[in-house]
């Protein structure tokens, strides 16, 4: 059984960092594209970055130039570098596939940037 967990999130200022990580048990990286996601209060969850198995990125607009997505195949795991994070980030930020599949969907890590 795969499982994908998240962690690293947190209460952070507005143009603070954070680093996200998700750890998958199984060996879904290595043949997939990789995605993180975020749901925001009171809205749909979205695509903010993707990764494929041979290291290219794509990125909402919204979070380009800020976020950078890399992964670890060795260790299973991928990560989400936050910078210059805005009030309008918050929200919980998940990893999946993509596209993603239903039976990965973790707890996922919830992310505040306020003051």
């Amino acid at each position: 059984q795969v499982q994908l967990v998240e962690s690293g999130g947190g209460l952070v200022q507005p143009g603070g960092s954070l680093r996200l990580s998700c750890a998958a048990s199984g060996s879904i990286f290595r043949l997939n594209t990789m995605g993180w996601y975020r749901q925001a209060p009171g809205k749909q969850r979205e695509l903010v970055a993707r990764i494929t198995s041979g290291g290219i990125t794509n990125y909402a607009e919204s979070v380009k130039g800020r976020f950078t997505i890399s992964r670890d195949n060795a260790k299973n795991t991928v990560y989400l570098q936050m910078n210059s994070l805005k009030p309008e980030d918050t929200g919980v930020y998940y990893c999946n596939t993509d596209p993603p599949r239903v039976i990965y969907w973790g707890q996922g890590t919830q992310v505040t940037v306020s003051s």
